[in-house]
């Protein structure tokens, strides 16, 4: 029988994502907690509040991280505490991520920064956010200041997290404030956040020359509901050109992906391939896509749909671990280290989480096998937080959180995951522990 025991590289890194806003409560200073006061906004009339209570208590989930055999974490800077108004500096607030950063190193858990994570200062919302093209030098130089700050504790860097989603969802499916529907204005936001990216790399470099500097891309797939149909194909080819291509595009160079783009402004003259040093991955799902005429929902009357897949909570969208391995390979055309800075389902029972855990893991071994360079994993994530629009109905957390009373209680995949990180392998054992169905699947013989 072959040894079925799925090993990682020693190399390789375990670790959990967050956003400020999702896990530090009281930020009243940006467009999301305004977002929220207004009614319908937000699923359940939910409200951040306190969140996670990260901003007077992170390092008692740091404590729970490194108890889990974890060696690095991904957190973002919350840009409105940062620069509260235009140019106007809380040292303060830098004071409290840099003890936050050391807590993490103290731990021996590397920190990955984010410098925008879906949320912006009120000040700059009200000057048309990243509609404006201001966006761009204002967002340059709050990154000096932070990385002038902060620079002694991170040496890991993520610019911006899902242009393409905070572009979609805020400007075409109205999600996200400022809830418009336009793809003209879409397309021009994009552009600003890939233009600030590249400012952002360039500024990080001067700073710090031996800083690795990344963006999170969330890859989705976009897979034809009828493949034989040439409008179900030309439908899901369209929402890929959007979604992901136009910005793997941009950053990607020539050489490496075609420079042709949807024709809403951009071109093979926009500055910003080659402003990389790694990319990062955030995968969750993929759709079916079915032409339809009469759709108004999205862009060119397009509608998408699941009908046969195994839905995830909330209905969140299909479990579909193999897009895992689909969309390393496909990043892995970059020549790039690649970070999965996030991945995992919403499982409020961790009836499915287990199972899932193991098969997305499976993949990253897969591609790991095919020589794709990826370096670390980022589960999403480690404690139940606000998830933007749907509130706190999709529980994420490896750990349940009553947002109420900030009690905390790990769920059974929180030991499969440490389990993992600790023995750097998926094992037969754990398999059968966590989930004895897939052993026809996962263990020959």
């Amino acid at each position: 029988m072959p040894d079925a025991t799925y090993h990682f590289p020693p190399d390789f890194r375990w670790g959990v994502a967050t956003a400020s806003h999702q896990v530090e409560g009281g930020n009243t200073n940006n467009q999301w907690w305004a977002w929220e006061q207004q009614p319908g906004r937000i699923a359940q009339g939910h409200r951040s509040g306190r969140a996670c209570d990260w901003w007077t208590n992170a390092e008692a989930d740091f404590d729970r991280a490194a108890a889990m055999n974890l060696r690095t974490l991904r957190l973002s800077i919350e840009w409105s505490r940062v620069e509260t108004k235009p140019g106007i500096i809380d040292t303060a607030a830098l004071d409290r991520y840099r003890q936050m950063l050391r807590g993490l190193r103290e731990r021996d858990i590397e920190p990955m920064v984010t410098l925008h994570h879906f949320s912006d200062p009120l000040w700059l919302a009200e000057s048309g956010g990243w509609t404006n093209p201001d966006v761009v030098a204002h967002f340059a130089r709050y990154v000096k200041q932070v990385v002038s700050a902060l620079v002694d504790d991170v040496t890991l860097w993520c610019t911006i997290n899902e242009p393409n989603v905070y572009a979609t969802s805020g400007y075409i499916l109205g999600d996200f404030p400022p809830g418009m529907h336009d793809l003209g204005t879409a397309a021009r936001v994009l552009r600003h956040m890939l233009r600030a990216h590249t400012a952002a790399y360039r500024a990080i470099h001067e700073i710090q020359p031996g800083a690795q500097v990344g963006l999170a891309h969330n890859m989705r797939f976009f897979d034809p509901a009828r493949p034989r149909r040439l409008l179900d194909r030309a439908a899901a080819m369209v929402q890929d050109l959007w979604f992901n291509r136009t910005t793997l595009a941009a950053v990607g160079g020539t050489h490496r992906l075609p420079w042709w783009l949807p024709p809403v402004g951009f071109g093979p003259a926009l500055a910003t391939r080659n402003t990389l040093d790694w990319i990062g991955l955030n995968y969750y799902t993929r759709d079916r896509v079915a032409f339809d005429r009469s759709a108004r929902d999205t862009a060119y009357g397009i509608r998408l749909h699941s009908d046969d897949a195994e839905p995830m909570d909330g209905n969140y969208g299909e479990l579909y671990p193999e897009g895992l391995f689909r969309a390393i390979k496909r990043l892995s055309r970059l020549n790039l280290p690649i970070h999965i800075t996030e991945n995992g389902i919403p499982d409020s029972d961790d009836d499915q989480r287990p199972r899932a855990l193991i098969l997305h893991l499976h993949q990253v071994w897969r591609a790991l096998q095919d020589n794709c360079p990826v370096k670390s994993y980022y589960h999403w994530t480690l404690v139940d937080n606000f998830e933007w629009a749907e509130g706190w109905t999709l529980p994420f957390g490896l750990i349940q959180l009553d947002h109420a009373t900030q009690a905390r209680r790990p769920r059974p995949s929180a030991d499969l995951y440490s389990a993992i990180a600790r023995s750097y392998a998926i094992t037969p054992e754990l398999i059968d522990a966590y989930g004895p169905e897939l052993r026809k699947e996962l263990l020959p013989g």
